[in-house]
C-alpha cells in the first residue's frame, strides 16, 4: 500500500502508517481503516460520522475527520487526466441545484441571507447518460461560471441537454446539439430531450445530505460531491460490487494527504 509503511516506536500504542496515503501517521488500526472504507462505499446515500463511530467504537471527531479523509480518497487526484465527458453520439445532461435544506425547517435566525448565515450553496453537475457524473462546488450560477465548467468537462462533439436557464443558450452553440426543455412551463420530456437523468443523481445527493449529514459545511462541500460522485461512478448499474468500490476507494488513498 503505497510508498511503504513504517513503524512508530514513541507512540504507546504500536501502529503501522502508510507514507504518502490518507492513513499516514494515523493510531487508527488499518482493520477499522479498511471497514470504515467498505461501510461508506456500500451506504448508498453515505453513512454520518456519529453512526461510523458508534459502530467502530471511536470518538466523534476522530470517526468525522476518519469520513473526510476517506471522502479526499474517493476524489480523483488529477481531474484533468480523466478526459472530458460525452463525446461524439453521447448526450450528457447538465443542471444546477442548491445545497442548505429548506428555510421553513431553519429558525428564523438561521434562514438564508440572516446575518451571518449565506444563502444555499450552489451545486453545479454533469452527468453522461449511461456513464459518470461529474458534479462541482459554484460561488455563483451565471453564464460565465457554467460555461468555464461546460468547455472545460464536456466534448464538444457532444449532445447537450439542459433546462430552459438563459445562461445555457449561448454556451450550448458550442456543442454539437442543444435541446432544451421548460420546467416552467410543464415540460420535463421532449423526445431525447430531458435532464431525468441528473435529476436523479440531485435526488440521491440531497437525501443522502438532508437525511444522513443533515448539514455540510461550504468548506467540505467539495469532499461531500466526491463522495456522491464516486459511488453513481461506480454504482451497481455499472456492474460495480460494493467490495470492488471499496477496493478502488482505498487505491484512491495514495498520493493524498490530509491535516485535521
Amino acid at each position: 500500500m503505497g510508498p511503504g509503511w513504517y513503524h512508530c516506536k514513541d507512540c504507546r500504542r504500536k501502529f503501522t502508517a502508510a507514507v504518502g496515503t490518507i492513513y499516514e501517521r494515523s493510531h487508527i488500526p488499518m482493520t477499522k481503516w479498511l471497514l470504515a472504507t467498505h461501510l461508506m462505499c456500500a451506504s448508498k446515500k453515505g453513512m454520518s460520522a456519529h453512526q461510523l463511530g458508534r459502530m467502530l467504537k471511536l470518538p466523534y471527531k476522530t470517526a468525522w475527520f476518519m469520513t473526510h479523509r476517506i471522502r479526499e480518497a474517493m476524489r480523483p487526484l488529477f481531474a484533468d487526466a480523466m478526459g472530458p465527458l460525452g463525446g461524439e453520439g453521447k448526450t450528457v445532461e447538465a443542471d444546477e441545484t442548491f445545497v442548505g435544506g429548506k428555510d421553513r425547517n431553519k429558525h428564523v435566525q438561521k434562514k438564508s441571507g440572516q446575518g451571518n448565515h449565506p444563502a444555499k450553496e450552489p451545486v453545479f453537475s454533469l452527468v453522461e447518460r449511461q456513464g459518470s457524473v461529474r458534479s462541482f462546488h459554484l460561488f455563483a450560477v451565471n453564464a460565465r461560471n457554467l460555461r468555464e465548467v461546460l468547455v472545460s468537462q464536456v466534448d464538444r462533439k457532444t449532445y447537450l441537454m439542459t433546462d430552459a436557464y438563459t445562461g445555457y443558450k449561448i454556451v450550448g452553440r458550442e456543442f454539437a446539439k442543444h435541446e432544451a426543455v421548460s420546467h416552467e412551463a410543464g415540460e420535463y420530456v421532449r423526445g431525447d430531450a430531458h435532464t431525468n437523468t441528473v435529476e436523479g443523481y440531485f435526488s440521491i445527493l440531497k437525501r443522502g445530505i438532508a437525511g444522513v449529514y443533515h448539514h455540510v459545511s461550504p468548506a467540505h462541500l467539495k469532499r461531500y460531491l466526491g463522495e456522491f460522485d464516486f459511488r453513481y461512478n461506480e454504482r451497481a448499474a455499472l456492474k460495480v460490487s460494493d467490495a470492488e468500490r471499496a477496493s478502488k476507494a482505498i487505491k484512491g488513498a495514495v498520493g493524498k494527504r490530509l491535516t485535521y
